[in-house]
């Protein structure tokens, strides 16, 4: 169990969660103002142990360069590249940022957290072959991917992904992109490196076994946060100026019980998940790539298929999957409870309605809850060949809630995504969703910053420059910009700056 300080009963900033998104946020407070006096409360015994666990998060690193659902295509057959470009810029910021903390030293060697490790696309069939084609004309045509590569050769892909090739039918028409600049980050690894050096500083303190029950305004417009110390059974009140709910699965709730109107209609729509690992080092060796194919008809998101070399405490494992299931848990540590007693009468239309219009999705996670064990193994064996079951075992993911909206045209809608809900004082903000996420943290704190300080802060805007120096412009439109940016973050990072040609 991690250590405790004493309590400031009065804190400026409150957040709640000890995960990535809590990090970030206090992180970058305390670089912008070292005066600020701030408060973590976490329920579980450590930092990192839901959805930021490397073990539970499939978003290591996501910077669309492979994940083929953040690129649509329209009637016409072209490819909309916009959200690809979105997230891919976004989580620049993210690198630019974390690149601020390893010169400065607040954090140590970026091995600890991050490593270069090429992003794959693969498909089969002749139609997918077609669309992939398209999806690289359109991506490789703008600078932020100048360095994506194509190929349909045999050779070359077996180069690229050997355990993918090997034992596969030569008759089968498959191709695949590749781009070497992709990442795997252990967002835990990360957490913990945050939360260490925050530890360091005056006026900051984590309190981990400490469950946040119900918050309320005060008479003086605070908010009182009441926490209950696990491990005593005692509880206090905590005034706060402001709150931030970065708790994963568990803000919702929280959101909730605000009363906010900001929140009202919002629900959850919780998503299990498992995958299939193996620690083999001579496997995990020979599959340097995260590998991803097309999700199923239905399936959400965070479900489309991959095969991924990940790094997780200095050591490299294959991970597939993931496997989607069902829970009515919000947390993976969470209750069964958790969905129903989630349920108000602001959102139970949104709910009716996102069941209504969300039929494919219901067909598939029952599905997958279905499956048996070697349908799961097929499933690996489209993208291994060669797999052999006695070399991988199920571990069991993260608990994803994908957000309900409401919304004035269907009542309500079912948001893949990130999604950040912000009071109109700007006293309070709660990050509710799922992927891209833990990539994309840095943008999501800037986004909240802009609501809830920017106002009142305006000499920060030259630490954020420094901090992030593309703050306040944008490097899709400048490529200048992007390339020196990506230059600097990629050498301290000790990640791959962009090649300087592509294998069309």
């Amino acid at each position: 169990m991690e250590q405790t300080q004493t309590v400031n009963a009065q804190p400026d900033i409150l957040l709640v969660g000890a995960g990535i998104m809590s990090a970030t946020f206090a992180t970058m407070l305390k670089e912008l103002d070292p005066s600020l006096t701030i408060e973590i409360f976490e329920s579980l015994p450590g930092s990192a142990q839901e959805s930021s666990n490397a073990w539970n998060n499939a978003g290591t690193g996501h910077a669309a360069l492979c994940e083929l659902n953040y690129t649509s295509e329209k009637s016409d057959g072209t490819v909309d590249i916009s959200r690809a470009l979105k997230v891919n810029t976004e989580f620049d910021l993210s690198r630019q940022f974390w690149s601020y903390l390893v010169r400065k030293g607040a954090l140590a060697d970026p091995d600890a957290f991050i490593h270069p490790v090429a992003h794959v696309s693969f498909v089969r069939g002749a139609d997918n072959v077609a669309f992939l084609k398209r999806r690289f004309d359109a991506m490789s045509a703008h600078h932020c991917f100048s360095g994506m590569e194509y190929s349909e050769d045999p050779a070359t892909l077996e180069e690229w992904m050997p355990l993918v090739m090997e034992g596969r039918d030569p008759a089968e028409r498959v191709c695949a992109t590749r781009d070497m600049t992709g990442t795997d980050v252990d967002f835990g690894a990360l957490t913990r490196g945050l939360l260490a050096y925050l530890t360091s500083q005056p006026g900051f303190n984590v309190s981990y076994r400490h469950k946040v029950s119900t918050l309320h305004r005060g008479a003086d417009g605070r908010w009182d946060v009441v926490v209950i110390d696990e491990t005593t059974g005692k509880k206090r009140t905590v005034s706060s100026k402001f709150v931030f709910l970065g708790a994963g699965g568990g803000a919702l709730p929280l959101l909730q019980k605000s009363g906010i109107p900001e929140g009202k209609g919002f629900a959850g729509f919780p998503v299990s998940g498992l995958w299939l690992r193996c620690d083999d080092p001579a496997l995990a060796e020979r599959h340097e790539a995260k590998v991803y194919g097309k999700a199923s008809v239905g399936a959400p998101p965070m479900s489309v298929p991959h095969l991924d070399s990940r790094v997780v405490d200095g050591k490299r494992s294959l991970l597939f999957g993931p496997y989607a299931g069902f829970s009515t848990k919000f947390l993976k540590g969470g209750s069964l409870a958790d969905l129903f007693t989630s349920i108000r009468p602001d959102n139970i239309g949104p709910l009716l309605a996102v069941g209504r219009d969300n039929f494919d999705l219901t067909k598939y996670l029952v599905s997958q809850v279905m499956e048996s064990p070697e349908g799961r193994f097929g499933a690996l064996r489209e993208f291994f060949p060669n797999a052999k079951r006695e070399d991988w075992r199920l571990e069991v993911a993260g608990q994803r809630v994908q957000v309900i909206m409401p919304d004035e045209k269907t009542t309500g809608k079912l948001q893949f995504g990130t999604e950040v809900v912000t009071a109109g004082d700007a006293s309070i903000a709660a990050v509710l969703g799922a992927s891209p996420g833990a990539s994309t943290s840095v943008s999501i704190m800037l986004g909240i910053l802009s609501k809830t300080f920017a106002a009142t802060r305006p000499e920060w805007t030259p630490k954020l420059k420094a901090m992030i120096p593309s703050f306040g412009q944008s490097i899709a439109n400048d490529a200048d910009l992007c390339r020196a940016v990506r230059s600097e973050t990629a050498a301290t990072l000790k990640i791959v700056d962009v090649p300087q040609h592509a294998n069309v």
